[in-house]
Formats: structure tokens, sequence, C-alpha cells
């Protein structure tokens, strides 16, 4: 339940500290005092849109924190350990909001920075926040599927149905991808036979661009290549005074010195492997020399392999051999395919089908469930709606198949007749607001068990009733309040007189300024409130009697 909330730099919320009980708490309030202020700044824990107008005070951020107390709710904290969502040992779960001057809204849980879909995550499951505004929810058949399956108990079977169906379109859509790949394959394959045949026929290899071109660079400059090939080989081998004569000459002569020394004998030795070595690389050079031929027609075969190559390559939209080979590869794979399209797509039918029929299995249990709590639902709405003065309403709650989705293979319709002889027909098309208000309450009483929350809070909820109904519906918010915590945001007397403690929201002016102000009335402050609830005007002995009695029957 909510312990506390606390609002600051908030509109014309200056300050505001709430401390709140548990069943009924209610508030009330003049129209204009700041209810709709302190339901704005509750909006934004549930990941409402910040606005920077509300930030009161340009010099500090505006907070809004609520502090919940879950240790009831163990579900709560498997679900924020699965989100790797900070949580506290305490029983306590912390949500705040900030909101500075320049527009920064920042989320935290537990003081732990979070963005605002965990935030909106966490605070759907602690808090409902039903405003007039989810009233127009009753017309809207996704809200209507979610109530039968919250009544249902279908959240587990959902889930898995869920998983079952995310694998039936995955395996759909790969055997229509793969369908539409062979009709594609099978109108190109003739010109794709082509293409494979020219490039088989061009036996491609991995860096044969490269190694034709260094090829053709050699054959291009031959004649220079050969004369510093001579050069060199003169220098070191072939010429009249050559570098091998001379150190063969040099190498005899060291070797005779040899026994001078020791250090003779290691010159001579060294002297000896620069002959071997310079040897070596004059047979390395005349090697080279004798393999270089010039050979016009290398150059042509080499010019007109490049070409070919080239022109491939432009056909085929490709940069590098390497590019080519892959198309290669993948024409042979695609032309596979053609060959085996039959087995293929066969198989992947059957996995399309066995994954629908595992999908429809599960959808059919939670359509036989739907179906069953249907007519238990309208019975229960009936029986809960009419002591709210529509004594006449005939609810019909009808569930029809529609194709299989993500929701299983029904639809949903909330059909109601308000008069005798009325034909149920849509809640938008028949119902008023204050009768759209009495079927939501009557709503949330039956599935007040099931929502596993632990505070609802009723916005106004009594809007369009008075008298014994408004009673009526007090009685109904305090029978929720037994189950869990209900705040209701009330101009009804009736319904006020029924919470465990009330608190009057107000507006207070200072020098500057205009301030909403809260505060938790004693047992006579109440009697007051109630009083001038009921009178409208000026409170007096009557009017204190009234509220008296109000709370009385409470008691009782």
């Amino acid at each position: 339940m909510i312990q506390s909330l606390h609002i600051s730099n908030y509109a014309l919320i200056d300050e505001v500290e709430l401390d709140l009980s548990e069943g009924l708490n209610i508030i009330t309030g003049e129209t204009g005092a700041g209810k709709s202020i302190m339901l704005g700044a509750l909006s934004l824990l549930l990941g409402g849109r910040a606005d920077t107008r509300v930030v009161t005070d340009p010099e500090r951020k505006s907070v809004i924190e609520a502090t919940f107390n879950v240790e009831a709710y163990p579900r709560l904290r498997s679900f924020c350990a699965d989100a790797d969502i900070e949580w506290s040992d305490d029983g306590l779960a912390i949500l705040r909001r900030e909101i500075s001057p320049n527009g920064r809204s920042r989320a935290f849980i537990n003081d732990s920075p979070v963005n605002l879909t965990q935030l909106r995550a966490v605070a759907m499951q602690l808090v409902d926040l039903h405003s007039q505004h989810q009233n127009m929810l009753l017309a809207d058949p996704s809200f209507q599927l979610r109530i039968i399956d919250s009544l249902a108990d279908n959240a587990k079977l959902l889930q898995e149905y869920e998983g079952r169906y995310n694998a039936y379109r995955h395996a759909a859509r790969a055997y229509h991808k793969a369908k539409r790949d062979i009709e594609q394959t099978r109108a190109d394959e003739e010109f794709m036979r082509f293409r494979l045949s020219q490039l088989d026929d061009l036996q491609l290899t991995e860096g044969e661009e490269e190694q034709l071109e260094h090829d053709r660079e050699i054959q291009a400059n031959l004649t220079d290549i050969k004369s510093n090939l001579d050069t060199i080989t003169e220098a070191l081998h072939s010429g009249s005074a050559n570098a091998g004569s001379l150190l063969r000459s040099a190498s005899e002569a060291a070797s005779d010195l040899a026994d001078l020394s020791d250090e003779a004998a290691d010159l001579a030795e060294r002297l000896e492997t620069v002959r071997i070595e310079l040897n070596d690389i004059a047979e390395s050079y005349l090697a080279i020399d004798h393999d270089l031929n010039a050979d016009p027609d290398e150059l042509e075969r080499i010019d007109s392999r490049l070409a070919a190559l080239s022109d491939a390559k432009r056909r085929n939209q490709a940069e590098s051999i390497e590019q080519l080979i892959d198309i290669r590869e993948n024409l042979r794979s695609r032309l596979d395919g053609i060959d085996n399209a039959d087995e293929t797509m066969a198989q992947l039918e059957r996995e399309a089908k066995r994954a629908r029929h595992a999908a429809l299995e599960l959808a059919r249990t939670i359509s036989g469930r739907r179906h069953a709590q249907a007519q238990e639902f309208a019975a229960l709405l009936k029986e809960r709606a009419v002591p709210l003065g529509m004594k006449n309403l005939n609810p019909v709650i009808d569930v029809s198949q529609a194709d299989m989705s993500a929701s299983g293979i029904d639809s949903v319709e909330f059909r109601f007749a308000f008069n005798k002889n009325q034909t149920p027909l849509p809640v938008g098309n028949t119902a008023s607001g204050g009768e759209i208000s009495r079927l939501m309450l009557s709503i949330k009483s039956i599935i007040a068990d099931k929502m596993q929350l632990p505070s609802i809070i009723f916005d106004e909820v009594d809007t369009g009733v008075s008298g014994d109904v408004a009673n009526r519906m007090g009685e109904m918010m305090r029978n929720i309040a037994g189950n869990i915590q209900v705040v209701a945001i009330t101009h009804l007397p009736q319904v006020a007189a029924k919470g465990v403690s009330h608190y009057k929201v107000y507006k207070e002016d200072d020098e500057t300024s205009t301030h909403t102000r809260l505060r938790r009335l004693s047992d006579e402050e109440r009697v007051d409130e109630l009083a001038l609830m009921l009178s409208g005007s000026a409170i007096d002995d009557a009017a204190r009697a009234n509220a008296r009695s109000l709370l009385n029957q409470k008691k009782n």
C-alpha cells in the first residue's frame, strides 16, 4: 500500500506530505482546490509525460515521491530482480520523479536511477489510478478482454500462448519468405544458370587479379628489369673485375694468414662466409634473369585475362574477384534451392502447421475459459450494479470467434441495456457518464481480489449520483478496501463518511501567491467537513447532526 506521498514545487503545491492508512482513505475539497493537481503529480510516478510548466520555483526542481509497503507482494520483488531493478530488503519500495526547471526529468526506484519504462512497469504493479478518463476504457475491446482474462485467471496461459503464437508467426514468415524466394528464383532461373555458367567458365581464384597485375607490370618493364639484372650479374659474377673473383682471391690470401693468430683465423672464416653468401646472391639473380624472357604472347594473355575479369565484375556489379566468387556461390546455392524446393517447402509447411496447431490448441483452452467466465461475469455485474440504481441493467458479455492474434482467437464486446425492453448496445452508444462510472466501480469491485495490487485510487468515480446510490457506492468502495488500500477523491458526503481517514485539499494565500494545502482531518474537523458537503454553504447544527449520523452509519 501507499505509506506516504511527498510533492514539492509542483504547480500550486509548494510542499505536501500525505501519510495514508490501510483501508479506505478519503480526499475531499472544493472544486479547483487542487485535487486534480495531486493526481497529475501522481501520474508522473506512473510514467506520465513531464511538463516544465508545473515547476513553480525556477530555482529548484519539482519532486514527487511515494513510499509503498510491499511486504505482502513477493511477486513484485521477483519482477524487479528479473528486470535488474534495485530492491530494498526493508519491505519498502520508494518511487521518485524529479523535474528540473530546464525540462530534464529523472526517475528513481529505491534511490537508484531507472528509465521511465522501468518506473512505469513497477508503478503499474503498485497502484491503479482510476480516473474519469479511464471510464472511457469500458468501450475499448482490448480492455474488455483484459477484464475477462483477469477474472478467468488466464495470465499464465496467455504467457505460454504468446510464446507459441510467436513461434507460429516465425514459422509462417519463414515459410512465406522461402516461397517468395523460390518463386523469384524460378522466374530468374534461366538467367541465373547463364550467369553461373559464365562465372564457372572463368575458373576464378582468390588473389588472381592482384597476381596478374603484378605479372603485367613485369612484362611491361622487362627491358629495364633485364638491364638492371645485367648490371648486377656483371658486378657480382661475369664482369672482368667482378666482386666474386675479387672475394675469392681475398679469401684465399686470408686463409694463408689464418695461422697468425686467432683473430686472423676468425677474419678468414668471416671473409669466406661473405664470399659464399655473395656467390649465392649472384646465382639467385642469374636464375631470375634466366626465368624472365620477353614474351609478347604472355603480355597479351595477361591483358586478355584482366579484361575478362573486369568485364565480369562490371556485369555482376562486383568490385573484386572475391565478390565474384561470393556471387557465384550464391547463385549456385539458390539454384540448388530450386532443385530441392519441394522438399524444403514441405518441411517449412509442416513446421508452420505444427506451430499453428500448438498455438490454436492453447487458444481454444483460453477461449473456453473466457466463454465460461463471461456468463458468470455478466450475472455478477448485474448483481453488483443493481444496488447502485441500475435495477433494470441487462449486461451481455459477448465472446465471439475471431482470427488468431496475439490475444487468442476471441473478440469480446460488452453490451448493456439500462431500461426494460431495451436492446443491449455497446456502452459508448447507450450509457451516460454516471452510468459508466457506476459500471466501472462495479467491475473494479469484482476484480479487486484478482488485481493483486497494493493500492487503487478512485478519482470522483461517483460523479453523477447522489442519495442512496451514493451511499451504496461508498459501501462498495469500503468493501474493496477490505482487500486492498483504496484512496477515493470524492465530492459526496455519503462516500466520504465511509473512510477510515479523511484528508482535505484546500487553497491558502500568502502575500505573493496561492498555494494548495492538504491536511488530515481530526474527528471533529471531519464532522464539519461532512456538514459543509451536506449543506453546501454555512454549517449549522442540523448539518452537523446529519454528518454525525453518516459517520455513525459507517461505525455500525
